[in-house]
């Protein structure tokens, strides 16, 4: 096993090609018009983040379409709403900062990167840049973007995520709700989990995190 590990850039590029020119120079510093206009479409993304310690963590942001404000060429702020209070991502953004987007349109194979450091923000004037349905936020997680651009459309296409007569047969799936009663050893029916589990949805999807704003 160890002998077929690639443990340095040097043993990886032994295996792979150079990228092409094309691939660097697709990225650029700051969020141009482009990228305003993909994020301004976007309904979901997923945030990585790494802490410090080197705790990784990678969450699904999502909303309406555009939940994410652009606040400048340089600056973007996600809404923070409610979630499990188990703050992984925040955690990681307070000791370390440093995290990757990526936004994703349904029905586009291409996604949008950006990579960048994060703060958490309570400043009044980020906090009213975005709402969400127009709840203000209570908590914002505000990125300086360090880098961004377009990332190809290969693994989208050969998953067929937007291809419903690709998607897999799950009737015989262990269902989320009886993957939770076994992680946690609930002794209550998977049935009464999901009742809790859709209670819980049904009561804190659209309400957002954080202390209410005075």
């Amino acid at each position: 096993m160890a002998d077929g590990t690639l443990d340095s850039v040097d043993r990886l590029r032994e295996v792979y090609r150079a990228p092409s020119q094309t691939s660097l120079d697709k990225e650029i510093d700051h969020l141009d018009s482009h990228c305003r206009d993909f994020i301004a479409h976007a309904p979901i993304a997923v945030l990585a983040s790494a802490g410090a310690d080197g705790q990784v963590d990678a969450s699904p942001k999502g909303g309406p379409s555009g939940f994410v404000a652009v606040l400048d060429d340089k600056h973007l702020a996600l809404p923070d709403m409610t979630g499990n209070n188990r703050l992984d991502t925040m955690q990681n953004v307070v000791n370390g900062g440093c995290v990757a987007l990526l936004f994703m349109i349904p029905g586009v194979d291409e996604t949008l990167r950006v990579n960048g450091k994060a703060t958490v923000s309570v400043d009044r004037a980020v906090l009213d840049a975005c709402p969400v349905n127009g709840m203000p936020a209570n908590v914002a997680i505000v990125v300086e973007v360090q880098t961004a651009f377009i990332r190809c459309a290969k693994a989208l296409r050969r998953s067929g995520i937007w291809q419903p007569e690709r998607w897999p047969d799950v009737s015989e799936l262990p269902s989320p709700a009886c993957m939770l009663k076994d992680h946690i050893g609930l002794d209550v029916s998977t049935e009464d989990t999901q009742r809790r589990l859709d209670a819980s949805y049904a009561a804190t999807t659209w309400t957002m995190a954080g202390p209410p704003r005075e």
